[in-house]
């Protein structure tokens, strides 16, 4: 735990991206529209946060709302676009309709990401296996990290699951760094960290008045407080 850990925060735009730097943000996860829990900005966006801050930015590549790829060739049409502006982070996760995950889909993104770094989401939590999507995935070019909640329903019903998951790290399929996000609280941290979970992600914990409002740099300055251990 002597190491600090990661702090990654969800942003909308240029003023969210601010606030959080503010805070003690260490990364920020870019997405539009969260009333689909989170699809890929427009490359404006992408821009003006690029210029507003100097953190890195993992950019959201979902098209709609669901875990379903759908149009793989517009996907990589906008994951080129977003290269071209700049982005060299993203976040991606596709399944296919039994729950597994979609590799076809997510081999073709990731081509076009040309070995930069990418996150597997919480589709995570939402598929069948999670073990056989995880080796399923081992060993695609730029995957460093997986976000999840241990569960589909949230932190609270995957706690168990993170610290089983935490305890295999550098295994095969294991290797990757463990984010945890999904209905997390502060007082799901400490049992954490004493777990080696050395990373966070948060989006409605760093806004208190709610998605509408911006992120605000008290509550994530209190998140960066509580991983550092103050």
């Amino acid at each position: 735990m002597s190491e600090r850990a990661v702090l990654e925060v969800i942003a909308l735009d240029a003023e969210d991206a601010i606030a959080a730097r503010a805070g003690g943000a260490d990364r920020l996860e870019l997405v539009t529209d969260m009333a689909a829990d989170g699809l890929t900005p427009p490359v404006a966006t992408f821009a003006g946060i690029r210029a507003a801050v100097d953190l890195p930015l993992r950019v959201m590549l979902r098209l709609a709302d669901g875990f379903a790829a759908g149009d793989v060739e517009r996907l990589v049409r906008v994951a080129r676009e977003l290269r071209l502006a700049g982005a060299d982070e993203f976040v991606l996760g596709f399944l296919d309709a039994e729950g597994g995950v979609d590799l076809a889909a997510v081999e073709r993104v990731v081509a076009e990401l040309d070995g930069c770094r990418w996150t597997f989401h919480r589709a995570l939590d939402h598929a069948a296996d999670r073990d056989a999507l995880r080796k399923q995935l081992d060993g695609l070019p730029g995957l460093d990290t997986y976000l999840t909640a241990g569960s589909a329903a949230g932190v609270d019903e995957g706690l168990l699951t993170l610290l089983t998951e935490a305890a295999r790290t550098g295994q095969p399929g294991y290797e990757q760094r463990l984010l945890v996000g999904g209905g997390l609280r502060l007082d799901h941290v400490p049992r954490l960290r004493a777990a080696g979970v050395d990373a966070f992600h948060i989006g409605g914990a760093a806004r208190p008045d709610g998605w509408t409002e911006p992120v605000s740099a008290d509550a994530v300055a209190e998140w960066r407080g509580a991983l550092d251990g103050g």
